[in-house]
C-alpha cells in the first residue's frame, strides 16, 4: 500500500523531559472549512436574494406604470418617499439584493471582505431592531404618540395621492375592521380635502363629510361593495347611528389591543425572528474564523 503523504505543523507547549516540541500530523486533504456551513449560508442568502430582486423588481414595475399614467413623483421629504410604495419596495428590495448578494458571494467564494460588509450588515440590522423594540416596550405611550401626531396627517391627507397607498389604507381598515388612525377614529377622516366638512364652496366634492368605503361595516352575506355606505357619516349627531354604518375606532389603537390580547404569539415570533438572524450572524462569523484558519495553514505549508 503506498505511503500516505502527510504535513507537518510545528506547535510549541511546554518543556517535557527530553526534546522540547511536538509535531501534530495534518492529512494532505484537510481542510478548516466546512461544507455544512459554507452551503447553508449560501442557500439562505440566494433565497433572500431572490427575495429582494422580487422587491425591486415589483417596486420598478409599480413607478414606471405610474410615470405612463402621467402622475407626478413628489419627493421632497421622507414622508414622501414612505407612503410611496413604489419607491419604498426598490429601497427595500435594493438593501436586500445587496447585503445578500455579499453573502452569496462571500461564502461561495470564501471572501473575507464580503462576509465581513455582510456580518456587519447583519449586526447593525439587528442592533436597529433591538433598539426599536426596546423602545416601543419602554415608552409604548410616546411611540403612539408619535404615529398618531406626525404620521396621522400625512396618512390622512395622501389617502388619494396615491393609487397604490390608497389601496393599503383601505385594505388594513378592512382587515382590522377600523377607520381613520387615531382615538379620533373616523373622524380623523375630516383632515383630507376630500372627506373634510367644511362648506360646499371649499368642498365641492361629492364624499364631503364621508369617509372611505373600507371603513364600512359588511356582512358575508354581502356580495357587491357599495362605495357610497359612508357618504355624510360625519354629519350624522348619534354615534349609535355611526357605529351602525361604519366602525369608529381608528386603527393604531385596533392594532394595539390585538397585539396586546396576542402577546405570546406575537413575543414568539419576534423571539424567532431574533434567532434565526443570530443563526445567520454565527454562521458568518464562524465561517470567517474557519477561512482564517484555513490561511494559517496554508502559510505553515
Amino acid at each position: 500500500m503506498a505511503q500516505r503523504d502527510y504535513y507537518y505543523r510545528e506547535r510549541a507547549v511546554a518543556p517535557m523531559t527530553g526534546a522540547g516540541s511536538r509535531r501534530r500530523r495534518i492529512p494532505s486533504g484537510f481542510t478548516y472549512i466546512s461544507s455544512c456551513v459554507k452551503y447553508t449560508m449560501f442557500l439562505f442568502n440566494f433565497l433572500f436574494w431572490m427575495c429582494g430582486l422580487l422587491l425591486a423588481a415589483i417596486g420598478v414595475y409599480a413607478t414606471l406604470d405610474k410615470w405612463s399614467n402621467g402622475e407626478v413623483f413628489n419627493l421632497e421629504n421622507i414622508y414622501d418617499v414612505m407612503f410611496n410604495l413604489g419607491f419604498l419596495l426598490i429601497i427595500i428590495g435594493g438593501i436586500v439584493c445587496i447585503v445578500s448578494f455579499a453573502g452569496c458571494i462571500g461564502s461561495l467564494r470564501e471572501n473575507m471582505c464580503f462576509l465581513k460588509f455582510y456580518s456587519f450588515c447583519l449586526l447593525i440590522f439587528f442592533l436597529a431592531e433591538m433598539t426599536l423594540m426596546a423602545l416601543a416596550f419602554i415608552y409604548p405611550h410616546k411611540l403612539t404618540e408619535f404615529l398618531e401626531n406626525e404620521l396621522s396627517d400625512k396618512l390622512i391627507a395622501s389617502y388619494r395621492d396615491d393609487l397604490d397607498f390608497q389601496n393599503l389604507i383601505d385594505l388594513v381598515q378592512r382587515d382590522f375592521q377600523c377607520c381613520g388612525i387615531t382615538r379620533e377614529g373616523y373622524k380623523d377622516w375630516s383632515k383630507n380635502e376630500y372627506f373634510n366638512c367644511t362648506s360646499k364652496d371649499q368642498n365641492p366634492s361629492v364624499e364631503r363629510c364621508g369617509v372611505p368605503y373600507s371603513c364600512c361595516r359588511s356582512t358575508p352575506e354581502e356580495t357587491l361593495v357599495n362605495f357610497m355606505c359612508g357618504f355624510q357619516v360625519q354629519e350624522l349627531r348619534e354615534i349609535d347611528e355611526v357605529a351602525r354604518k361604519i366602525n369608529i375606532e381608528g386603527c393604531i389603537p385596533t392594532i394595539r389591543a390585538k397585539i396586546e390580547g396576542n402577546l405570546y404569539p406575537v413575543g414568539g415570533v419576534a423571539i424567532g425572528i431574533a434567532l434565526s438572524q443570530l443563526f445567520v450572524i454565527w454562521l458568518s462569523r464562524t465561517l470567517e474564523g474557519q477561512i482564517e484558519s484555513q490561511k494559517s495553514l496554508w502559510n505553515i505549508q
